[in-house]
Protein backbone atom coordinates (compact mmCIF):
# COMPACT_ATOMS: atom_id res chain seq x y z
CA UNK A 1 0.00 0.00 0.00
CA UNK A 2 1.46 3.36 -1.01
CA UNK A 3 1.31 5.98 1.74
CA UNK A 4 2.66 9.49 2.12
CA UNK A 5 6.19 8.28 2.95
CA UNK A 6 6.79 7.21 -0.65
CA UNK A 7 5.64 10.43 -2.36
CA UNK A 8 9.29 11.31 -2.90
CA UNK A 9 9.86 8.09 -4.84
CA UNK A 10 6.86 8.80 -7.04
CA UNK A 11 7.98 12.35 -7.75
CA UNK A 12 11.55 11.28 -8.55
CA UNK A 13 10.36 9.22 -11.50
CA UNK A 14 8.36 12.17 -12.84
CA UNK A 15 10.09 14.27 -15.46
CA UNK A 16 10.22 18.04 -14.81
CA UNK A 17 7.00 19.94 -15.35
CA UNK A 18 7.29 21.59 -18.75
CA UNK A 19 4.25 23.84 -18.39
CA UNK A 20 5.54 26.31 -15.84
CA UNK A 21 2.71 28.71 -16.74
CA UNK A 22 -0.03 26.19 -15.90
CA UNK A 23 -0.96 25.56 -12.28
CA UNK A 24 -3.44 22.97 -11.07
CA UNK A 25 -4.48 25.24 -8.18
CA UNK A 26 -8.19 25.99 -8.67
CA UNK A 27 -7.98 24.80 -12.28
CA UNK A 28 -11.24 23.36 -13.59
CA UNK A 29 -11.58 20.13 -15.52
CA UNK A 30 -12.37 21.99 -18.80
CA UNK A 31 -9.33 24.22 -18.25
CA UNK A 32 -7.11 21.18 -17.76
CA UNK A 33 -8.56 19.56 -20.87
CA UNK A 34 -7.98 22.72 -22.92
CA UNK A 35 -4.38 22.91 -21.71
CA UNK A 36 -3.75 19.28 -22.70
CA UNK A 37 -5.42 19.73 -26.08
CA UNK A 38 -3.24 22.77 -26.77
CA UNK A 39 -0.08 20.92 -25.74
CA UNK A 40 0.63 23.25 -22.83
CA UNK A 41 0.48 20.45 -20.29
CA UNK A 42 0.23 16.66 -20.16
CA UNK A 43 -1.57 14.29 -17.87
CA UNK A 44 1.81 13.38 -16.38
CA UNK A 45 2.39 17.06 -15.63
CA UNK A 46 -0.95 17.27 -13.84
CA UNK A 47 -0.29 14.15 -11.78
CA UNK A 48 3.20 15.40 -10.91
CA UNK A 49 1.91 18.76 -9.72
CA UNK A 50 -0.66 17.04 -7.54
CA UNK A 51 1.92 14.64 -6.11
CA UNK A 52 4.12 17.60 -5.19
CA UNK A 53 1.19 19.25 -3.44
CA UNK A 54 0.46 16.01 -1.61
CA UNK A 55 4.06 15.95 -0.46
CA UNK A 56 3.82 19.53 0.77
CA UNK A 57 0.43 19.51 2.50
CA UNK A 58 -0.72 15.96 3.16
CA UNK A 59 0.85 15.69 6.60
CA UNK A 60 -1.27 18.61 7.78
CA UNK A 61 -4.53 17.44 6.17
CA UNK A 62 -4.33 13.63 5.91
CA UNK A 63 -6.69 13.59 2.92
CA UNK A 64 -5.36 10.40 1.28
CA UNK A 65 -5.52 6.96 2.82
CA UNK A 66 -3.67 5.44 -0.19
CA UNK A 67 -1.86 6.96 -3.17
CA UNK A 68 -1.85 5.07 -6.45
CA UNK A 69 1.70 3.83 -7.19
CA UNK A 70 0.74 3.53 -10.86
CA UNK A 71 -0.69 7.03 -11.28
CA UNK A 72 2.21 8.27 -13.43
CA UNK A 73 2.20 5.07 -15.48
CA UNK A 74 -1.52 5.49 -16.19
CA UNK A 75 -1.00 9.16 -17.06
CA UNK A 76 1.76 8.24 -19.52
CA UNK A 77 -0.48 5.73 -21.26
CA UNK A 78 -3.25 8.30 -21.57
CA UNK A 79 -0.79 10.87 -22.93
CA UNK A 80 0.26 8.35 -25.61
CA UNK A 81 -3.39 7.82 -26.53
CA UNK A 82 -3.90 11.56 -26.87
CA UNK A 83 -0.78 11.87 -29.04
CA UNK A 84 -2.22 9.14 -31.27
CA UNK A 85 -5.49 11.04 -31.65
CA UNK A 86 -7.60 9.12 -29.15
CA UNK A 87 -9.34 11.11 -26.45
CA UNK A 88 -11.77 9.09 -24.38
CA UNK A 89 -13.86 11.98 -23.14
CA UNK A 90 -13.88 15.03 -20.83
CA UNK A 91 -11.97 13.20 -18.08
CA UNK A 92 -9.12 11.98 -20.29
CA UNK A 93 -5.95 12.41 -18.24
CA UNK A 94 -7.65 14.10 -15.26
CA UNK A 95 -6.49 12.98 -11.76
CA UNK A 96 -9.47 11.97 -9.61
CA UNK A 97 -9.56 10.56 -6.05
CA UNK A 98 -12.23 8.18 -4.76
CA UNK A 99 -13.52 7.28 -1.33
CA UNK A 100 -11.95 4.20 0.19
CA UNK A 101 -15.18 2.19 0.37
CA UNK A 102 -15.23 1.99 -3.45
CA UNK A 103 -13.59 -1.06 -5.07
CA UNK A 104 -10.34 -0.66 -6.99
CA UNK A 105 -8.36 -3.66 -8.19
CA UNK A 106 -5.05 -1.77 -8.17
CA UNK A 107 -5.28 -0.37 -4.63
CA UNK A 108 -6.64 -1.66 -1.32
CA UNK A 109 -10.25 -0.89 -0.43
CA UNK A 110 -10.35 -0.71 3.35
CA UNK A 111 -13.45 1.27 4.37
CA UNK A 112 -11.03 2.50 7.03
CA UNK A 113 -11.33 -0.72 9.03
CA UNK A 114 -8.25 -2.72 10.01
CA UNK A 115 -9.79 -6.07 9.06
CA UNK A 116 -9.68 -4.87 5.41
CA UNK A 117 -6.39 -2.95 5.60
CA UNK A 118 -4.69 -4.96 2.85
CA UNK A 119 -7.81 -6.09 1.00
CA UNK A 120 -7.62 -5.67 -2.78
CA UNK A 121 -11.06 -6.48 -4.28
CA UNK A 122 -11.48 -9.03 -7.08
CA UNK A 123 -13.43 -6.56 -9.22
CA UNK A 124 -13.65 -2.82 -9.84
CA UNK A 125 -16.75 -0.93 -8.82
CA UNK A 126 -18.87 -0.10 -11.86
CA UNK A 127 -18.31 3.61 -11.28
CA UNK A 128 -14.54 3.00 -11.17
CA UNK A 129 -14.71 1.15 -14.49
CA UNK A 130 -16.69 4.08 -15.89
CA UNK A 131 -13.98 6.46 -14.69
CA UNK A 132 -11.22 4.31 -16.21
CA UNK A 133 -13.12 3.97 -19.49
CA UNK A 134 -13.53 7.74 -19.50
CA UNK A 135 -9.78 8.26 -19.17
CA UNK A 136 -9.56 9.41 -15.56
CA UNK A 137 -6.36 8.84 -13.59
CA UNK A 138 -7.36 7.47 -10.19
CA UNK A 139 -4.64 9.13 -8.16
CA UNK A 140 -5.67 8.20 -4.61
CA UNK A 141 -8.23 6.80 -2.22
CA UNK A 142 -9.60 9.37 0.25
CA UNK A 143 -9.96 9.09 3.99
CA UNK A 144 -13.41 8.36 5.36
CA UNK A 145 -15.19 7.82 8.62
CA UNK A 146 -14.76 4.10 9.31
CA UNK A 147 -17.36 1.91 7.57
CA UNK A 148 -18.85 5.10 6.09
CA UNK A 149 -19.92 6.09 9.63
CA UNK A 150 -21.80 2.85 10.26
CA UNK A 151 -19.36 1.88 13.00
CA UNK A 152 -20.82 3.94 15.81
CA UNK A 153 -22.77 7.19 15.83
CA UNK A 154 -20.58 9.84 17.41
CA UNK A 155 -17.29 8.73 15.90
CA UNK A 156 -15.24 11.75 14.85
CA UNK A 157 -15.78 12.75 11.22
CA UNK A 158 -13.07 11.31 8.97
CA UNK A 159 -11.56 9.12 11.68
CA UNK A 160 -10.77 5.49 10.97
CA UNK A 161 -8.56 2.85 12.52
CA UNK A 162 -6.61 2.63 9.25
CA UNK A 163 -6.22 6.32 8.45
CA UNK A 164 -6.46 8.12 11.78
CA UNK A 165 -7.89 11.65 11.84
CA UNK A 166 -8.25 13.80 8.74
CA UNK A 167 -8.54 17.57 8.88
CA UNK A 168 -10.41 20.39 7.22
CA UNK A 169 -7.96 22.57 5.22
CA UNK A 170 -9.79 25.71 6.35
CA UNK A 171 -8.52 25.09 9.92
CA UNK A 172 -6.13 22.17 10.39
CA UNK A 173 -5.73 22.55 14.15
CA UNK A 174 -6.96 19.94 16.62
CA UNK A 175 -10.02 20.58 18.77
CA UNK A 176 -8.98 21.79 22.26
CA UNK A 177 -12.43 21.52 23.90
CA UNK A 178 -12.92 19.02 26.74
CA UNK A 179 -14.70 15.93 25.45
CA UNK A 180 -13.67 16.71 21.89
CA UNK A 181 -9.90 16.83 22.39
CA UNK A 182 -9.31 13.25 21.30
CA UNK A 183 -7.26 14.20 18.24
CA UNK A 184 -10.05 15.28 15.91
CA UNK A 185 -9.90 18.52 13.97
CA UNK A 186 -11.38 21.70 15.41
CA UNK A 187 -13.28 22.34 12.17
CA UNK A 188 -15.57 19.44 11.23
CA UNK A 189 -15.10 17.81 7.84
CA UNK A 190 -18.83 17.28 7.34
CA UNK A 191 -19.53 13.55 7.41
CA UNK A 192 -18.05 10.22 6.31
CA UNK A 193 -16.75 11.34 2.90
CA UNK A 194 -13.98 13.91 2.69
CA UNK A 195 -13.70 16.97 0.48
CA UNK A 196 -10.45 18.09 2.08
CA UNK A 197 -8.14 17.01 -0.75
CA UNK A 198 -10.25 18.60 -3.47
CA UNK A 199 -10.57 21.82 -1.48
CA UNK A 200 -6.78 21.87 -0.99
CA UNK A 201 -6.11 21.16 -4.68
CA UNK A 202 -4.46 17.79 -4.05
CA UNK A 203 -6.41 16.36 -7.02
CA UNK A 204 -8.93 17.69 -9.52
CA UNK A 205 -12.02 16.23 -7.84
CA UNK A 206 -13.12 13.31 -5.72
CA UNK A 207 -15.96 10.81 -5.49
CA UNK A 208 -17.84 10.52 -2.22
CA UNK A 209 -20.69 8.31 -1.08
CA UNK A 210 -23.77 9.29 0.86
CA UNK A 211 -26.37 7.42 2.87
CA UNK A 212 -27.77 10.44 4.73
CA UNK A 213 -25.44 13.48 4.55
CA UNK A 214 -22.02 12.30 3.40
CA UNK A 215 -21.71 14.08 0.05
CA UNK A 216 -23.54 17.32 0.76
CA UNK A 217 -22.17 17.67 4.31
CA UNK A 218 -18.46 17.33 3.45
CA UNK A 219 -18.90 19.51 0.35
CA UNK A 220 -20.46 22.24 2.46
CA UNK A 221 -17.66 21.95 5.03
CA UNK A 222 -14.93 22.22 2.37
CA UNK A 223 -16.47 24.94 0.16
CA UNK A 224 -17.12 22.56 -2.71
CA UNK A 225 -19.77 22.02 -5.31
CA UNK A 226 -21.22 18.51 -5.33
CA UNK A 227 -24.07 16.36 -6.59
CA UNK A 228 -25.83 13.88 -4.37
CA UNK A 229 -27.66 12.01 -7.15
CA UNK A 230 -30.97 10.23 -7.09
CA UNK A 231 -30.34 6.82 -5.52
CA UNK A 232 -29.80 4.42 -8.42
CA UNK A 233 -28.54 6.95 -10.96
CA UNK A 234 -24.95 5.82 -10.26
CA UNK A 235 -24.35 2.09 -9.84
CA UNK A 236 -23.74 0.88 -6.29
CA UNK A 237 -22.03 -2.31 -7.48
CA UNK A 238 -18.64 -2.56 -5.84
CA UNK A 239 -19.29 -0.01 -3.11
CA UNK A 240 -19.11 -1.33 0.46
CA UNK A 241 -22.64 -0.55 1.67
CA UNK A 242 -24.45 1.00 4.55
CA UNK A 243 -27.76 0.25 2.89
CA UNK A 244 -28.48 0.29 -0.82
CA UNK A 245 -31.94 1.69 -0.02
CA UNK A 246 -30.24 5.06 0.52
CA UNK A 247 -26.62 4.70 -0.68
CA UNK A 248 -25.26 6.59 -3.66
CA UNK A 249 -21.91 7.82 -4.90
CA UNK A 250 -21.51 11.32 -6.28
CA UNK A 251 -18.98 13.92 -7.48
CA UNK A 252 -17.34 16.46 -5.16
CA UNK A 253 -15.65 19.28 -7.07
CA UNK A 254 -14.74 22.94 -6.90
CA UNK A 255 -17.29 24.05 -9.52
CA UNK A 256 -20.74 23.00 -10.66
CA UNK A 257 -19.38 22.51 -14.18
CA UNK A 258 -16.85 19.96 -12.95
CA UNK A 259 -19.59 18.18 -11.01
CA UNK A 260 -21.75 17.99 -14.14
CA UNK A 261 -18.84 16.56 -16.16
CA UNK A 262 -18.16 13.88 -13.56
CA UNK A 263 -21.81 12.96 -13.04
CA UNK A 264 -22.19 11.96 -16.69
CA UNK A 265 -19.10 9.74 -16.61
CA UNK A 266 -20.00 8.12 -13.27
CA UNK A 267 -23.51 7.29 -14.44
CA UNK A 268 -22.49 5.72 -17.71
CA UNK A 269 -24.58 5.38 -20.84
CA UNK A 270 -26.56 2.22 -19.99
CA UNK A 271 -28.00 0.64 -16.83
CA UNK A 272 -25.69 -1.66 -14.87
CA UNK A 273 -26.93 -5.29 -14.93
CA UNK A 274 -25.44 -5.68 -11.44
CA UNK A 275 -27.64 -2.90 -10.02
CA UNK A 276 -31.31 -2.89 -10.97
CA UNK A 277 -31.63 0.56 -9.38
CA UNK A 278 -29.76 2.08 -12.33
CA UNK A 279 -32.98 1.77 -14.33
CA UNK A 280 -34.66 4.42 -12.13
CA UNK A 281 -33.50 7.50 -14.09
CA UNK A 282 -32.61 7.82 -17.75
CA UNK A 283 -29.20 9.36 -18.50
CA UNK A 284 -29.14 12.47 -20.70
CA UNK A 285 -28.13 12.19 -24.37
CA UNK A 286 -24.42 11.33 -24.64
CA UNK A 287 -24.33 11.30 -20.81
CA UNK A 288 -23.71 15.05 -20.98
CA UNK A 289 -25.06 17.08 -18.07
CA UNK A 290 -23.10 20.19 -19.04
CA UNK A 291 -25.71 21.09 -21.66
CA UNK A 292 -28.11 21.91 -18.80
CA UNK A 293 -25.79 24.55 -17.32
CA UNK A 294 -27.58 27.82 -17.95
CA UNK A 295 -26.52 31.09 -16.33
CA UNK A 296 -30.05 32.43 -16.79
CA UNK A 297 -31.84 29.47 -15.21
CA UNK A 298 -32.96 31.39 -12.12
CA UNK A 299 -35.11 33.77 -14.12
CA UNK A 300 -38.70 32.57 -13.79
CA UNK A 301 -37.78 29.70 -11.45
CA UNK A 302 -39.87 29.03 -8.35
CA UNK A 303 -37.81 28.11 -5.31
CA UNK A 304 -39.07 27.28 -1.83
CA UNK A 305 -37.39 27.67 1.56
CA UNK A 306 -38.65 25.18 4.17
CA UNK A 307 -38.50 27.09 7.47
CA UNK A 308 -40.17 24.97 10.17
CA UNK A 309 -37.42 22.89 11.86
CA UNK A 310 -34.98 23.28 8.93
CA UNK A 311 -34.41 26.99 9.72
CA UNK A 312 -36.58 27.88 12.71
CA UNK A 313 -36.90 25.69 15.80
CA UNK A 314 -40.16 23.75 15.78
CA UNK A 315 -41.92 21.53 18.32
CA UNK A 316 -42.43 18.05 16.95
CA UNK A 317 -45.27 15.68 17.92
CA UNK A 318 -44.65 14.03 21.28
CA UNK A 319 -42.12 16.69 22.32
CA UNK A 320 -42.52 19.54 24.78
CA UNK A 321 -39.56 21.64 23.68
CA UNK A 322 -38.82 22.85 20.15
CA UNK A 323 -35.95 21.30 18.22
CA UNK A 324 -34.11 21.94 14.98
CA UNK A 325 -33.38 25.39 13.65
CA UNK A 326 -30.06 26.98 12.72
CA UNK A 327 -27.94 29.74 14.32
CA UNK A 328 -28.60 33.40 13.61
CA UNK A 329 -25.62 33.85 11.27
CA UNK A 330 -26.78 30.94 9.14
CA UNK A 331 -30.30 32.40 9.03
CA UNK A 332 -28.82 35.70 7.88
CA UNK A 333 -26.91 33.85 5.18
CA UNK A 334 -30.10 32.16 3.98
CA UNK A 335 -31.86 35.54 3.88
CA UNK A 336 -29.03 36.82 1.67
CA UNK A 337 -29.45 33.78 -0.58
CA UNK A 338 -33.17 34.53 -0.95
CA UNK A 339 -32.39 38.13 -1.91
CA UNK A 340 -29.91 37.00 -4.57
CA UNK A 341 -32.39 34.52 -6.00
CA UNK A 342 -35.04 37.23 -6.27
CA UNK A 343 -32.56 39.64 -7.84
CA UNK A 344 -31.86 37.04 -10.53
CA UNK A 345 -35.54 36.71 -11.38
CA UNK A 346 -36.63 33.78 -9.24
CA UNK A 347 -39.83 33.67 -7.23
CA UNK A 348 -38.92 32.67 -3.68
CA UNK A 349 -41.68 31.06 -1.65
CA UNK A 350 -40.71 31.64 1.97
CA UNK A 351 -41.79 29.77 3.95
CA UNK A 352 -42.53 26.68 1.96
CA UNK A 353 -42.88 24.24 4.82
CA UNK A 354 -42.74 20.50 4.21
CA UNK A 355 -46.17 19.00 5.07
CA UNK A 356 -44.72 15.90 6.72
CA UNK A 357 -42.31 18.07 8.76
CA UNK A 358 -45.12 20.13 10.31
CA UNK A 359 -47.61 17.25 10.63
CA UNK A 360 -49.06 17.21 14.15
CA UNK A 361 -49.63 13.45 14.35
CA UNK A 362 -46.60 11.34 15.29
CA UNK A 363 -47.21 8.72 12.58
CA UNK A 364 -47.41 11.40 9.89
CA UNK A 365 -44.28 13.38 10.82
CA UNK A 366 -41.06 12.61 8.94
CA UNK A 367 -38.76 14.12 11.57
CA UNK A 368 -39.76 12.31 14.77
CA UNK A 369 -38.73 8.84 13.60
CA UNK A 370 -34.94 8.98 13.37
CA UNK A 371 -32.63 6.12 12.49
CA UNK A 372 -32.16 3.41 15.09
CA UNK A 373 -28.57 4.21 16.01
CA UNK A 374 -28.64 6.92 18.64
CA UNK A 375 -29.01 4.97 21.93
CA UNK A 376 -27.93 2.62 20.10
CA UNK A 377 -31.47 1.15 19.84
CA UNK A 378 -31.11 -2.59 20.22
CA UNK A 379 -34.27 -4.68 19.88
CA UNK A 380 -36.71 -3.75 22.60
CA UNK A 381 -35.50 -0.15 22.50
CA UNK A 382 -36.27 0.59 18.86
CA UNK A 383 -40.03 1.05 18.75
CA UNK A 384 -39.86 4.76 17.91
CA UNK A 385 -37.06 4.76 15.34
CA UNK A 386 -36.56 3.42 11.83
CA UNK A 387 -34.71 0.11 11.42
CA UNK A 388 -33.96 0.78 7.73
CA UNK A 389 -30.25 1.44 8.20
CA UNK A 390 -29.50 -1.26 10.76
CA UNK A 391 -31.46 -3.95 8.90
CA UNK A 392 -30.28 -2.78 5.48
CA UNK A 393 -26.64 -2.87 6.55
CA UNK A 394 -26.85 -6.49 7.69
CA UNK A 395 -28.63 -7.51 4.47
CA UNK A 396 -26.38 -5.61 2.05
CA UNK A 397 -23.09 -6.29 3.85
CA UNK A 398 -23.95 -9.99 3.66
CA UNK A 399 -24.58 -9.71 -0.09
CA UNK A 400 -21.37 -7.71 -0.53
CA UNK A 401 -19.32 -10.42 1.20
CA UNK A 402 -20.90 -13.07 -1.06
CA UNK A 403 -19.95 -11.01 -4.13
CA UNK A 404 -16.27 -11.32 -3.18
CA UNK A 405 -16.26 -15.08 -3.60
CA UNK A 406 -14.35 -17.66 -1.57
CA UNK A 407 -11.36 -15.38 -0.93
CA UNK A 408 -13.38 -12.76 0.95
CA UNK A 409 -11.27 -11.52 3.88
CA UNK A 410 -14.34 -11.39 6.13
CA UNK A 411 -17.06 -14.01 5.81
CA UNK A 412 -19.85 -12.28 7.73
CA UNK A 413 -20.75 -9.27 9.84
CA UNK A 414 -20.41 -11.43 12.94
CA UNK A 415 -16.87 -12.35 11.94
CA UNK A 416 -15.99 -8.68 11.43
CA UNK A 417 -17.27 -7.77 14.88
CA UNK A 418 -15.43 -10.66 16.49
CA UNK A 419 -12.22 -9.74 14.64
CA UNK A 420 -12.47 -6.18 15.95
CA UNK A 421 -12.91 -7.44 19.51
CA UNK A 422 -10.01 -9.89 19.23
CA UNK A 423 -7.75 -7.13 17.84
CA UNK A 424 -8.86 -4.30 20.10
CA UNK A 425 -5.23 -3.70 21.12
CA UNK A 426 -4.61 -2.47 17.55
CA UNK A 427 -7.19 0.29 17.98
CA UNK A 428 -10.18 -1.35 16.33
CA UNK A 429 -12.64 -0.20 18.98
CA UNK A 430 -11.53 3.31 19.87
CA UNK A 431 -15.13 4.48 19.50
CA UNK A 432 -16.70 1.01 19.90
CA UNK A 433 -18.87 -0.61 17.20
CA UNK A 434 -22.44 -0.21 18.38
CA UNK A 435 -23.86 0.35 14.89
CA UNK A 436 -22.35 -2.95 13.77
CA UNK A 437 -23.73 -4.57 16.92
CA UNK A 438 -27.32 -3.46 16.39
CA UNK A 439 -27.15 -4.50 12.73
CA UNK A 440 -25.82 -7.96 13.50
CA UNK A 441 -28.70 -8.45 15.91
CA UNK A 442 -31.06 -8.34 12.92
CA UNK A 443 -32.16 -11.78 11.69
CA UNK A 444 -32.41 -11.92 7.91
CA UNK A 445 -34.36 -15.16 8.15
CA UNK A 446 -36.93 -13.73 10.54
CA UNK A 447 -40.27 -12.78 9.03
CA UNK A 448 -40.86 -10.45 11.95
CA UNK A 449 -37.60 -8.54 11.33
CA UNK A 450 -38.29 -8.43 7.60
CA UNK A 451 -41.79 -7.08 8.08
CA UNK A 452 -40.56 -4.45 10.53
CA UNK A 453 -38.02 -3.32 7.94
CA UNK A 454 -40.61 -3.24 5.16
CA UNK A 455 -42.98 -1.16 7.31
CA UNK A 456 -40.32 1.34 8.31
CA UNK A 457 -38.98 1.60 4.78
CA UNK A 458 -42.46 2.28 3.40
CA UNK A 459 -43.03 4.96 6.04
CA UNK A 460 -39.67 6.61 5.32
CA UNK A 461 -40.35 6.76 1.58
CA UNK A 462 -43.94 7.98 2.04
CA UNK A 463 -43.12 10.71 4.55
CA UNK A 464 -39.98 11.95 2.80
CA UNK A 465 -41.32 11.56 -0.73
CA UNK A 466 -45.04 11.67 -1.51
CA UNK A 467 -46.05 13.50 1.69
CA UNK A 468 -42.77 15.38 2.04
CA UNK A 469 -40.64 16.81 -0.75
CA UNK A 470 -43.11 15.92 -3.51
CA UNK A 471 -45.99 17.44 -1.56
CA UNK A 472 -44.31 20.80 -0.95
CA UNK A 473 -43.00 21.01 -4.51
CA UNK A 474 -46.51 20.41 -5.84
CA UNK A 475 -48.27 22.65 -3.31
CA UNK A 476 -46.28 25.73 -4.32
CA UNK A 477 -45.46 24.68 -7.91
CA UNK A 478 -41.74 24.75 -7.10
CA UNK A 479 -38.71 23.87 -9.19
CA UNK A 480 -36.53 23.22 -6.14
CA UNK A 481 -36.10 23.60 -2.40
CA UNK A 482 -33.18 25.49 -0.86
CA UNK A 483 -31.40 24.55 2.37
CA UNK A 484 -28.43 25.84 4.31
CA UNK A 485 -25.64 23.28 3.93
CA UNK A 486 -26.79 19.72 4.57
CA UNK A 487 -29.81 20.72 6.68
CA UNK A 488 -32.27 18.86 4.46
CA UNK A 489 -30.07 15.88 3.58
CA UNK A 490 -31.22 13.28 6.13
CA UNK A 491 -34.86 13.97 5.31
CA UNK A 492 -34.38 13.76 1.53
CA UNK A 493 -32.15 10.68 1.77
CA UNK A 494 -35.05 8.54 2.94
CA UNK A 495 -36.70 8.94 -0.47
CA UNK A 496 -33.39 8.84 -2.35
CA UNK A 497 -33.87 12.33 -3.78
CA UNK A 498 -31.10 14.45 -5.35
CA UNK A 499 -29.35 17.64 -4.26
CA UNK A 500 -26.71 19.96 -5.72
CA UNK A 501 -24.66 22.19 -3.41
CA UNK A 502 -22.80 25.41 -4.25
CA UNK A 503 -20.05 27.06 -2.13
CA UNK A 504 -21.31 30.25 -0.53
CA UNK A 505 -20.45 31.58 2.92
CA UNK A 506 -18.49 31.44 6.15
CA UNK A 507 -20.19 31.14 9.55
CA UNK A 508 -19.18 30.66 13.17
CA UNK A 509 -17.63 27.32 14.13
CA UNK A 510 -19.40 26.49 17.37
CA UNK A 511 -18.58 27.71 20.87
CA UNK A 512 -17.06 26.62 24.18
CA UNK A 513 -13.44 27.16 23.15
CA UNK A 514 -10.76 27.78 25.77
CA UNK A 515 -9.67 31.36 26.40
CA UNK A 516 -7.15 32.44 23.80
CA UNK A 517 -8.21 29.91 21.16
CA UNK A 518 -9.91 31.63 18.23
CA UNK A 519 -11.60 29.22 15.81
CA UNK A 520 -11.56 30.06 12.14
CA UNK A 521 -14.95 30.40 10.42
CA UNK A 522 -16.64 27.37 8.90
CA UNK A 523 -17.64 27.15 5.23
CA UNK A 524 -21.35 26.67 4.53
CA UNK A 525 -22.88 25.96 1.15
CA UNK A 526 -26.30 26.44 -0.40
CA UNK A 527 -28.16 23.30 -1.45
CA UNK A 528 -30.77 22.98 -4.20
CA UNK A 529 -32.94 19.85 -3.82
CA UNK A 530 -35.76 18.27 -5.76
CA UNK A 531 -37.67 15.14 -6.61
CA UNK A 532 -36.32 11.94 -8.13
CA UNK A 533 -34.31 12.29 -11.36
CA UNK A 534 -34.39 16.11 -11.30
CA UNK A 535 -30.60 16.54 -11.55
CA UNK A 536 -30.76 18.46 -14.87
CA UNK A 537 -32.99 21.14 -13.37
CA UNK A 538 -31.01 21.29 -10.11
CA UNK A 539 -27.71 21.61 -11.96
CA UNK A 540 -29.10 24.47 -14.03
CA UNK A 541 -30.28 26.37 -10.94
CA UNK A 542 -27.08 25.68 -9.00
CA UNK A 543 -24.91 26.78 -11.92
CA UNK A 544 -26.84 30.02 -12.33
CA UNK A 545 -26.52 30.70 -8.60
CA UNK A 546 -22.79 29.91 -8.67
CA UNK A 547 -22.28 32.30 -11.58
CA UNK A 548 -24.21 35.01 -9.74
CA UNK A 549 -22.22 34.65 -6.50
CA UNK A 550 -18.77 33.07 -7.09
CA UNK A 551 -18.12 32.70 -3.36
CA UNK A 552 -15.59 29.85 -3.19
CA UNK A 553 -12.41 30.81 -1.30
CA UNK A 554 -9.20 28.77 -1.61
CA UNK A 555 -7.91 27.57 1.80
CA UNK A 556 -4.64 29.04 3.04
CA UNK A 557 -2.29 26.10 3.52
CA UNK A 558 0.91 25.99 5.53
Amino acid sequence: MVRITVFAALILVARPIVAADFSVVEATIPEMQAAMEEGRVTSRDLVTQYLVRLGLYENAINAAITVNAKALEVADALDRERAAGKVRGPLHGIPIAIKDNIHTTDMPTTAGTLALERFVPPYDATLVQNLRDGGAVIIAKTVLTEMANWMVLGMANNYSAVGGYAFNPYDTRRDPRPGLNDGRGVLPTGSSSSGSGTAANLWAANIGTETTTSIIGPASAAMLAAVKPTVGRISRWGVIPVTYDQDTAGPMTRTVTDAAVLLGVLEGKVPDPNDVGTQRCAPPPNSDYTKYLNAGALKGARIGIPRAWFVDAHTLPGNVEPSGGIPADQKAMLDEVAAILRAKGATVVDPADVPSAIATEWDDNVLVRGSCSRKPNFKGDDETCSVVLKYGFKRDFTDWVISLGPDAPIKSLTELREWNIANASLGTLRYAQRSLDISDEQDLNSEEDRQRFNTDRANDVRLAGKEGADAVLAQYDLDALVFAGSRGSSFLAKAGYPSVIVPFGLVANGDGFPEGFVPKPAPLGVTFSGTACSEPKLLALAYAFERATNRRVTPELQ
